[in-house]
């Protein structure tokens, strides 16, 4: 099956060499041995049929929803036409801009800077996962989706995020955290952006020496994207 990596963003550049991109790290965090194909969403690469791809991931990005460029309106409409006709996952941007396009609503959250790593408690887990009922995985964000799309379901939630991560049809989900980051490349993001978190930098750092669930949180998206369902995370 090939996967289509809509790519709607990218780290910085002194970044790139040691960390690669965003599409990289989809491709570490799914698993290199299989067929992909990256869509360069910002210069207006889109699928032209939804049926290009089994399977699609919609990456991290610093821009908003609702940004006023001119790719954001085309993506919206892609999510609408791939919604049913294929596996389709959204991480951090690609989370609100799913919610974004299936009727919600995601605004720069007054809480600030989302940063470093947030716990997110798995809400109605299904019989077949086993403890911890959380998830610990890093978070890079000042929007939030405020506003549930309708039909969608919240599957993990914390104070700080009330909608971490939202399933739609058993083939449609996404999270506002960002398994395919590791603690290091997160450490390394915050510290090539310090001067734009400001007082918050040393906490989020400290942060991430904790146990994080990147790897058990993988998984799972592997097995969704292998045909699982929103119940079956193990």
């Amino acid at each position: 099956m090939k996967i289509g990596i809509l790519e709607t963003g990218r780290p910085p550049e002194t970044l790139q060499a040691e960390w690669g991109t965003y599409a990289d790290m989809v491709r570490t965090m799914l698993g290199q041995d299989r067929d992909y194909r990256v869509y360069d969403v910002q210069a207006g690469e889109l699928p032209a049929d939804p049926g290009e791809c089994g399977a699609y991931v919609i990456t991290g990005s610093s821009a908003g929803v609702y940004d006023d460029f001119p790719w954001i309106s085309p993506l919206l409409e892609a999510i609408r036409q791939i919604r049913g006709r294929a596996k389709l996952v959204g991480i951090c941007f690609g989370h609100q801009a799913m919610a974004k396009a299936f009727g919600g609503e995601v605004t720069k959250s007054p809480k600030g800077w989302g940063l470093g790593m947030h716990r997110y408690k798995i809400v109605s887990p299904p019989p077949s996962m086993v403890e911890p009922l959380t998830v610990a995985i890093p978070a890079f964000h000042q929007d939030q989706v405020v506003k549930q799309p309708p039909n969608a379901r919240v599957l993990a939630a914390s104070d700080f995020t009330p909608y971490a991560a939202l399933g739609y049809d058993d083939d449609t989900f996404s999270i506002q955290g960002h398994p395919e980051f590791t603690p290091e490349f997160s450490a390394a993001l915050i510290e090539a952006q310090r001067d734009r978190y400001g007082a918050l930098a040393d906490a989020a750092l400290l942060s991430l020496w904790q146990p994080d669930d990147g790897g058990r949180a993988a998984a799972w998206l592997r097995r969704f994207v292998d045909g699982g369902g929103l119940d079956t995370p193990g």
